[in-house]
């Protein structure tokens, strides 16, 4: 099961080459070093999994399919310095995959509030939330949900989705707007 987000380092705390170590570890067989792997990594595997599955059964899919994918893949694997975007990679791919499995559409009915927002909120807040984030589109959720429930950083996002730190900015400022808008007109 997934740990909770306060838990975990960031990724960019702990380094490249610690996940380039642990990699090439887990490409020995050693399977401590995917535990290690998985624990300082998969706050932000599942946030951005959440973003674009936008279900939180998908994304815990995703989560354990993408520690499997680079388990088989370790041997294959060659580091280049950013061995957290080989992991968003396939992470991305798989679920790429599960929206074409599903007719490349995910309706709104199947957006939750993620798990780390359930526990601070009543149910007519979680709604309100819910009916906010539809507003958002996909980018801007997608930042929204990198940041408030990984904790990555702007930067860290912006490297992530493979967008300049400006748009990340500007997107997350915009949709910050938006929710406050949505939030206001339903008092």
């Amino acid at each position: 099961m997934r740990e909770s987000f306060s838990e975990a380092a960031a990724p960019d705390e702990c380094g490249g080459r610690q996940l380039d170590g642990w990699l090439e570890a887990m490409a020995q067989g050693d399977r401590s070093a995917l535990e290690a792997l998985y624990r300082q990594t998969s706050p932000a595997i599942y946030g951005f999994a959440l973003s674009i599955c936008r279900n939180e059964q998908d994304a815990e899919d995703v989560l354990q399919d993408t520690y499997l994918q680079a388990l088989k893949g370790a041997e294959r694997y060659r580091s280049q310095g950013k061995p957290m975007a080989w992991l968003l990679t396939i992470t991305r791919n798989l679920c790429l995959m599960r929206l074409r499995e599903r007719g490349k559409t995910v309706s709104e009915e199947e957006w939750r509030t993620p798990a780390a927002w359930q526990e601070s909120c009543t149910h007519e807040d979680r709604l309100l939330l819910e009916t906010a984030m539809t507003g958002l589109s996909d980018q801007e959720r997608q930042v929204v949900l990198l940041h408030a429930v990984t904790g990555l950083k702007h930067r860290e996002i912006a490297a992530l989705l493979e967008l300049p730190l400006p748009t990340v900015l500007s997107k997350y400022s915009r949709a910050l707007k938006k929710l406050r808008l949505a939030m206001k007109e339903d008092d």
